[in-house]
């Protein structure tokens, strides 16, 4: 496929998952604490249950599609266990079950997009957040190099190339003093010719606003998809309504804080808003 038809058909691919009304808004399932994990407490069918239960949250106050991320996990390790990788394919395929309706993704902390993808594949999901996916950062777990090469023939080996990549670009909780001198717009356009399906930006960390000039550097620099993954509030959303998507989390919850539980108040009437500005 050509650079140029791969931006078309990315696009293409998006709406169709999506839908044409801007922006999707991405509802962040945390997946409790993972056996193994330094804070984990709870048995597998009861990381399960409480994933569902927030999924079924989601759903009823109209979101447009959910990730489920082991969020609990800290501190995170850029070498996980089988045992994540296992328990986020049972959870994934439970909320698959609970909303088959629901554009459904995966990201698993830190940097495992292989994992995630063999993820997706068994649990039926759409999508995965590759972290890592261009160029080198130093991120609070360590060195992080880019993946795409190797991600994008794994995807093809297992058959999974339905499953479409959304890559953080200059990504939060890292720094980016190795690409100093790679802006905003030349990074998504590195992005995009390493055929990624769409593109996220976010905050210094989880809960930051994204800075919306750099959104808008972004979507005018490339064609395939621009998403927001981090700090969107109801009282800052009219910044990001040219975004194709919002991946939210913290403000969905009680107190605006990524650990509490999904508030189903703060869903709705973010949804409520969000259905406002599109018409």
């Amino acid at each position: 496929m050509d650079e140029w038809k791969h931006k078309d058909f990315a696009a293409m691919k998006f709406f169709q998952l999506f839908g044409k009304a801007k922006p999707a808004v991405i509802g962040m399932v945390h997946a409790q604490a993972i056996p193994g994990s330094p804070r984990s407490r709870l048995p597998i069918s009861r990381i399960v249950e409480d994933a569902c239960v927030d999924a079924e949250i989601y759903e009823n106050a109209g979101v447009d599609g959910l990730i489920v991320e082991n969020m609990h996990d800290v501190p995170y390790s850029l070498s996980i266990g089988p045992e994540v990788t296992a328990t986020m394919a049972v959870t994934c395929a439970a909320v698959r079950q609970t909303c088959p309706r629901l554009p459904l993704g995966i990201q698993i902390l830190s940097c495992a997009n292989q994992q995630a993808m063999a993820v997706a594949l068994a649990a039926g999901l759409d999508f995965i957040r590759a972290e890592g996916f261009i160029f080198s950062h130093v991120a609070d777990e360590g060195l992080v190099n880019a993946c795409a090469g190797d991600l994008l023939r794994y995807r093809r080996h297992i058959g999974a190339e339905h499953v479409q990549i959304f890559a953080d670009i200059k990504k939060k909780h890292s720094a980016h003093a190795l690409t100093a001198d790679v802006s905003v717009s030349e990074t998504a356009k590195a992005a995009e010719f390493f055929l990624a399906d769409g593109i996220i930006l976010t905050g210094a960390a989880t809960g930051i606003q994204a800075n919306p000039e750099e959104v808008k550097e972004a979507r005018h620099a490339v064609r395939i998809p621009v998403l927001v993954g981090s700090g969107v509030t109801l009282e800052n959303i009219e910044d990001y309504v040219n975004a194709d998507a919002l991946i939210i989390g913290s403000y969905f919850k009680e107190g605006g804080h990524w650990a509490g539980k999904v508030d189903p108040d703060r869903v709705k009437t973010f949804m409520d808003k969000v259905k406002q500005l599109r018409a």
